[in-house]
């Protein structure tokens, strides 16, 4: 069986954008198989690099914004298909722009496959620790896409 990590993205005090981080909250129960790992992670681009260094798959799920779909609706694309991901923070780089410097680099050790599990949102800048209801309602469906995803690992 291939080495998965399951990780969920996300800052928890910023309502929707915390989405991920509930999502792994809800997985975490469902997940008993030794070759998966359940993390979260607080931070993007650079800083994930040593997150996934030596998986062979990662299924990430995180907050995404698109102005063409419903709030609260889930996708699942992997990150080559992904429209551009920016990092949140303007003076890092996106996972996409990590990945690519760091093999250019001569990294090897990063996994072959990324999935991401997105839950679009819109407000990701008021503080508050639950999720909006659109967003909440989510949840259980991208606790089902991530089910899934691992049965095709």
């Amino acid at each position: 069986m291939t080495k998965t990590l399951v990780l969920g993205i996300g800052n928890p005090i910023l309502q929707d954008d915390g989405v991920g981080i509930h999502v792994i909250n809800e997985l975490r129960p469902y997940l008993k198989n030794s070759k998966v790992t359940v993390d979260i992670a607080y931070t993007g681009g650079m800083n994930l690099l040593d997150m996934i260094r030596g998986f062979d798959k990662v299924i990430l799920i995180d907050a995404i914004k698109n102005e063409t779909c419903k709030t609260g609706e889930v996708k699942c694309f992997t990150l080559t298909e992904a429209p551009t991901i920016h990092s949140s923070n303007p003076h890092d780089l996106s996972l996409s722009e990590a990945l690519h410097l760091a093999k250019q680099l001569g990294e090897q050790q990063y996994p072959k496959e990324i999935v991401v599990i997105g839950i679009v949102v819109k407000n990701t800048c008021d503080f508050g620790e639950q999720l909006t209801n659109e967003v909440a309602s989510a949840v259980p469906n991208a606790v089902t896409m991530v089910l899934a995803e691992l049965q095709n690992t």
